[in-house]
């Protein structure tokens, strides 16, 4: 439900200036009948619809729809006293505000009923009003009609994103708890069995070093050796922690589209060879961002990605369906991040709009070779 204050209500159609005129226009029919006493009630009723509008956005539970049913009333009085039909737009668009399934079509029905009722029984009672504004009140009537479905519907699709959002980000909660447990076991295995040995051949070196020295020296170069490994796989363990693995990201992609209800295609093998795991890191962050911006701002339908290698270069194409880049409101900052991290790495970020968006991530296999010269 929108605050209160949002009297005027934002781009459902039409501008500020146009709600605006919906609230001024109302004293031109009233005051065409020069009477004192239809000028008095038709400034109440106007300040009491416009009461019931202020306290139909800040009241809850079942007050609500007796404010709407206020308005719906005035509307009627309105029209068939001054053949001022448009208040019934301020009615429909709270109508779309309301959350309730059931409440909201109740309200729904019972306002186009009575709307169309009321603007029938006014061209029966005095033809000669309606009759001039006769193509502004059809589209009143569609605008009672459509609006109300049009707020409803996006409505429901916000609460489904912000449901979406939470479901990412509890999924991204429990990788990580997986990801912590998986380093546990990794480290308790890595190191748990090596340190066990270290300690028992250290008791035993100390008992045989006045014993026979020849003996401990050995258990203490077994010692040394057994430290080694240690400390080696250690490293390997820290290696795999900071790489990010294509293989791995796809899988991951996979489970976020599906969560979004986004059908995923891939084409070719993400297990590239010829490019170092730095390198293929930064492909998997580049992934990884690419994915999550089809998921938040794409409203995409289906997600395509593409795997290149080749001889000189390893590309990846990310293709989505949706509303392309310009309609977008953000995912900027991202792009700007994915084109950081290709730069370390010579690589290269392309965007093509055509029915949806295209990612376009090169990465060349030339710095292959002098990566891995330094890092040996």
């Amino acid at each position: 439900m929108q605050k209160w204050y949002s009297i005027f209500p934002r781009n459902p159609w039409l501008s500020i200036y146009a709600w605006v005129v919906f609230c001024l226009l109302p004293f031109f029919f009233i005051f065409r009948s020069w009477s004192a006493v239809g000028i008095s009630v038709g400034t109440g009723l106007l300040v009491l619809f416009f009461i019931s509008y202020f306290f139909s956005f800040k009241s809850k539970s079942g007050l609500v729809y007796m404010w709407v049913s206020f308005e719906i009333v005035i509307n009627i009085v309105m029209t068939l006293l001054f053949g001022y039909v448009y208040l019934s737009i301020f009615t429909a668009f709270f109508i779309g505000n309301i959350r309730s399934t059931v409440g909201f079509f109740i309200m729904y029905g019972l306002h186009i009923f009575f709307t169309v009722s009321a603007i029938v029984t006014g061209f029966f009672l005095e033809i000669n009003l309606f009759l001039p504004q006769v193509h502004f009140i059809l589209i009143t009537v569609i605008g009672v009609i459509l609006l109300p479905f049009n707020l409803y519907n996006r409505g429901k699709r916000e609460k489904l994103e912000d449901q979406l959002e939470d479901a990412n980000e509890r999924i991204s909660e429990l990788i990580l708890m997986e990801e912590r447990e998986r380093i546990a076991r990794d480290l308790h295995d890595t190191l748990g069995q090596k340190l066990s040995m270290i300690g028992l051949k250290s008791d035993l070196a100390r008992r045989l070093i006045s014993k026979n020295p020849v003996e401990a020296e050995k258990e203490l170069a077994d010692i040394r050796q057994t430290a080694s490994t240690a400390l080696k796989e250690v490293r390997e363990l820290l290696a795999d922690m900071r790489a990010t693995r294509l293989v791995d990201e796809v899988m991951r992609a996979r489970q976020i589209l599906a969560a979004a209800e986004i059908e995923l295609e891939i084409e070719g093998d993400p297990a590239v060879t010829a490019i170092p795991s730095n390198v293929e890191n930064v492909l998997g962050m580049c992934l990884k961002e690419a994915v999550t911006n089809v998921v938040k701002h794409s409203e995409a339908t289906v997600c395509h990605i593409v795997f290149k290698q080749e001889d000189d270069k390893v590309s990846i194409f990310v293709r989505d369906n949706g509303i392309g880049m310009k309609a977008r409101k953000s995912a900027g900052t991202g792009l700007k991040g994915m084109q950081e991290r290709l730069e370390f790495v010579n690589g290269s970020l392309e965007t093509d709009e055509d029915n949806g968006t295209t990612l376009k991530i090169r990465v060349p296999v030339v710095i292959t070779h002098q990566v891995e010269e330094g890092l040996s």
